[in-house]
């Protein structure tokens, strides 16, 4: 008989996010790190555990610890490399996330973000009446979703407090990639230094944060 998974201790403030890790994507990835801190929320992604243990395992612990997880799907199109191949990771993870809020975590929220309106309407029609977020690929449009999706928690910056706070991330990346010598931010480290920038930032700039 399986052994059944343990539900782990989760942490109200804590945001798993499923992106994909391209560069192309990595204005709308500062954009989400940024957004989520502002809201008082601690961005979580599986690359930020180091280790040799295997990757899904990962993925369900950390995961399942978080209060909330958003599901970005603007991705799911074939990669122009060969051979073209549609990404499943974001879709698989979402999956996981309404398994585990319907069967386990009442109380785990999950939201989904695409670039494109009624796309996921037809890729994904198992979750037709869903609320899908649509930011039209750019950091502002995360950053407005971001506003309606989070419409109910207690902190409630603006779309120009993020703005503020995504500037100051964006500068701060390319510091990070400085002192880590590389071009990428998909990373451990350089993934745990933009979430330590962007609290810094927010803290500056978002009112009810500065002011609690």
């Amino acid at each position: 008989m399986p052994t059944k998974r343990k539900s782990p201790p989760v942490d109200p403030y804590a945001a798993f996010i499923n992106v994909p890790y391209d560069q192309q994507f990595e204005p709308l990835f500062l954009a989400l790190i940024a957004g989520l801190v502002g809201f008082g929320l601690i961005p979580q992604a599986v690359l930020q555990i180091p280790g040799s243990q295997r990757r899904l395992d990962r993925l369900f612990a950390l995961m399942y610890s978080c209060r909330y997880s958003f599901h970005d799907l603007s991705r799911v199109e074939l990669e122009a490399k060969r051979p073209p191949t549609p990404r499943f990771n974001m879709p698989f993870e979402l999956g996981l996330a309404v398994a585990w809020a319907e069967r386990v975590d009442r109380k785990h929220r999950w939201y989904v973000f695409e670039g494109k309106n009624y796309r996921v309407a037809k890729s994904l029609s198992d979750i037709d009446g869903t609320q899908i977020y649509v930011h039209g690929g750019t950091p502002t449009g995360v950053l407005r979703q971001l506003t309606n999706a989070l419409a109910r928690t207690k902190n409630q910056p603006t779309v120009q407090e993020l703005k503020a706070v995504y500037r100051d991330l964006q500068r701060a990346a390319i510091n990070i990639k400085k002192a880590h010598a590389t071009k990428s931010l998909y990373d451990t480290r350089p993934f745990q230094d933009l979430v330590y920038a962007a609290i810094l930032s927010a803290k500056k700039r978002i009112s009810s944060l500065s002011n609690p």
